[in-house]
């Protein structure tokens, strides 16, 4: 028989628990395939115009715009997790997701310190528009950001967890750049306990198709690089908006849950 005080805890964690929508993989104008749109002001106002109150800021290999979203959304209803679409050397798309700036600084000193030194192809690629912490164009960026580091899935997974931070694996349903499309399988000892579904699959269809994310919880972002593609498809149950709350909430502890497309999403297997 469970002792009085379990369940006045479990009261107390449902009670003190709030939901949140949220998108967490958006595109600002510094990732060069996405649109000039996609600046500080725009990106929280169709957050907001959505209802979501979670947002994370996830350009590819860089965090260099992640300051002027996150100060683009004080005095709002909007939380911004700065972030990271890091590609490793087996090309799959991985986020990264941390909850100060100071984190994300020190995360891309690492990614920027494993990235070929190549540089941006403007006519090939696109801009990489560079945006000052009060959201102001500040140049270009002419290192290439669309291609793979010298990280491993492993490395990457390891390195954002010594920081404090989350990571998921980005899009596995997809045939590129996924952790399942490159490597065939999502490696069982991967200290993850989540991962990306796309918008071209609800939940229900992409456990159907890949069995082994019975593992894991899922959740759904839009990938934007256009603002109509920020969607708000994932809900978290859980006590603030910070990544150890949500990896609680991937994790499906302490009375954390995630939700996807109105269904719960946590993992349906040990």
């Amino acid at each position: 028989m469970e002792k009085p005080g379990f369940f006045l805890k479990t009261w107390f964690l449902f009670a003190m628990s709030r939901f949140f929508l949220a998108d967490l993989h958006i595109h600002t104008c510094l990732s060069p395939c996405a649109e000039l749109e996609m600046l500080p002001e725009f990106i929280l106002e169709r957050a907001q115009e959505l209802g979501l109150q979670i947002i994370a800021v996830t350009d590819h290999n860089s965090a260099e715009n992640a300051a002027a979203v996150v100060n683009a959304a004080r005095g709002t209803t909007v939380t911004v997790l700065p972030g990271m679409e890091v590609q490793t050397r087996e090309e799959v798309h991985l986020l990264t997701l941390f909850d100060t700036l100071d984190q994300a600084v020190c995360w891309q000193e690492q990614v920027y310190a494993n990235l070929p030194p190549l540089k941006n192809d403007e006519a090939v690629f696109g801009e990489q528009l560079l945006l000052d912490a009060d959201g102001e164009p500040a140049g270009y960026l002419d290192r290439l950001l669309l291609t793979s580091t010298y990280f491993s899935v492993e490395d990457v997974v390891q390195r954002v967890c010594d920081l404090g931070g989350l990571c998921i694996p980005a899009h596995v349903d997809r045939t590129m750049y996924s952790i399942i499309s490159n490597l065939g399988f999502v490696p069982p000892e991967l200290d993850i306990v989540g991962v990306e579904i796309s918008t071209n699959i609800g939940p229900v269809e992409a456990r159907e198709r890949f069995p082994q994310l019975a593992r894991y919880s899922l959740v759904a972002n839009g990938d934007a690089h256009r603002l109509k593609e920020m969607v708000r498809r994932t809900t978290l149950k859980t006590e603030a908006p910070t990544v150890a709350e949500l990896s609680l909430a991937l994790a499906g502890a302490e009375g954390r849950e995630v939700w996807v497309d109105g269904l719960r999403s946590g993992a349906t297997v040990c």
